[in-house]
């Protein structure tokens, strides 16, 4: 799943090397935090947070068919 998130991410983002992700596993759970440059924020969300929503329904398809749940969190780091 990690790959799957860094793969679209970096294609969409200015700045592809500062994009990090983090996986958080549970036992039925996954939580991916997504942290990238703070000028390519808005790019991830998209207009009214469709791009976000795309990656997330897609994540969601990916996950279910491994019978488990995936929450995809954009984490803003302070400077």
């Amino acid at each position: 799943m990690k790959e799957f998130v860094e793969y679209i991410v970096k294609n969409l983002v200015d700045h592809p090397d500062q994009v990090r992700i983090n996986e958080i596993g549970g036992t039925h759970t996954l939580i991916i935090e997504l942290a990238v440059e703070k000028s390519d924020i808005g790019k991830i969300i998209g207009k009214k947070g469709k791009t976000i929503n795309a990656i997330r329904t897609l994540l969601m398809s990916v996950a279910s068919r491994n019978g488990i749940r995936v929450n995809l969190e954009i984490i803003e780091e302070e400077a």
